[in-house]
């Protein structure tokens, strides 16, 4: 993600730098924890109260003390570059196992953004084998647990096993359903930042209102807001009833969805609008729209390479009565011929118990128990 990095000094070099421009990702290289957790303050105006990190070793030991996390995928998962090979349906991952799925970026066109999903999806598990085989509720196996991550882990001063063991009693009554997972709306995947290259640009307004419901601990996720309304009504602080959301939940975040978008008719700039459209509602358009090779095409046609068949898939929910034409080889980039049935882009979201959780525009907030293993 792009950001503005707050004035530092290098802790490699001792260099005095003054605020400017850089991705997020350098912040812990330029300063260590100290720097990465002032810009993740400056981004999102949150405080934090402490800081964990999480290298691969300590990730493994403390998958294994759990005993393992069930992880379910609906197709199987191979990626020769991190050795994952999962089959379909439900498996359960070691150290090492949860290592390569919670690594792995060459499952599908969400690159880094699927493997952001998964990671979400892997905590919501972990917070599931948590719950449910009682280590919260045990303080001796709790304790077991607690000393062994932050063993492995690297902690600010202030968080040791007190604190630790006083999470654990607070989180007693904690199911995966409190969980919420959300992604930061994203308003370009592919911002081109002189000197930075390519960087992840957040959408600054629905950013913004996330941010906000996290400082006034709101909830986020829709079943969570419902719940809240009906504990309201319930005690006589809000009216019943409000309208129903017309958008439509995809299993993929549309901001993981490159998009070429081309007209196939003779109505002027159509796929330019629908370019922008496109976009309005979160896709990751190449905003090169342009004339199709015919301008006579009758229906609206999505053509995609099949390793990307759930992105197709996300893409036709805003695209009614399209077409999905398979096309190997094409790559991760949709694309998109407009014909004469085309009338008008449906407003999506992601975060579907199927698909990807905490994805979308609007931040796609989702509950653990959704998207964690039944």
């Amino acid at each position: 993600s792009s950001c503005r990095s707050p004035a530092h000094t290098d802790s490699g070099t001792g260099e005095r730098h003054e605020e400017q421009p850089a991705k997020l990702n350098s912040a812990y290289a330029h300063g260590g924890p100290q720097l990465t957790v002032r810009t993740v303050e400056a981004m999102t105006g949150i405080h934090m109260d402490h800081y964990l990190e999480v290298d691969f070793s300590s990730f493994m030991k403390t998958v294994d003390v759990l005993g393992g996390v069930p992880i379910c995928t609906d197709k199987p998962l191979k990626d020769d570059h991190s050795g994952l090979d999962l089959p379909a349906g439900t498996s359960r991952l070691n150290g090492g196992q949860a290592l390569q799925y919670v690594r792995a970026r060459h499952l599908d066109a969400a690159a880094d953004l699927g493997r952001m999903q998964r990671q979400q999806r892997f905590l919501a598990s972990v917070i599931s084998r948590a719950t449910h085989s009682g280590v919260l509720m045990n303080p001796v196996k709790f304790d077991r647990v607690a000393r062994t991550i932050l063993g492995s882990m690297r902690a600010d001063p202030g968080f040791g096993i007190d604190e630790m063991m006083a999470l654990g009693q607070a989180m007693k009554g904690f199911t995966p359903a409190s969980s919420e997972f959300a992604q930061v709306p994203i308003a370009n995947a592919n911002r081109i930042v002189p000197g930075l290259g390519s960087t992840v640009q957040w959408d600054a307004e629905k950013a913004g209102k996330l941010f906000r419901s996290l400082r006034e601990d709101r909830p986020l996720s829709p079943e969570a807001k419902k719940r809240e309304a009906k504990k309201a009504e319930k005690d006589g602080k809000a009216p019943a009833g409000g309208p129903e959301s017309s958008t439509t939940t995809v299993e993929v975040a549309p901001n993981s969805i490159r998009v070429q978008v081309e007209n196939g008719t003779d109505r002027q700039g159509l796929a330019l609008r629908t370019d922008q459209a496109l976009r309005a509602t979160g896709f990751a358009t190449t905003g090169g729209a342009r004339n199709a090779a015919s301008d006579d095409v009758a229906h609206t046609t999505i053509a995609y390479d099949p390793r990307w068949d759930r992105s197709a898939r996300s893409l036709a929910k805003a695209l009614p009565g399209a077409k999905l034409r398979e096309e190997k080889g094409r790559g991760p980039v949709m694309g998109v011929v407009l014909g004469a049935d085309h009338d008008k882009v449906r407003k999506v979201t992601g975060g579907a118990p199927a698909g990807s959780p905490g994805s979308g525009t609007d931040g796609g907030a989702v509950t653990g128990d959704r998207v964690a293993c039944k």
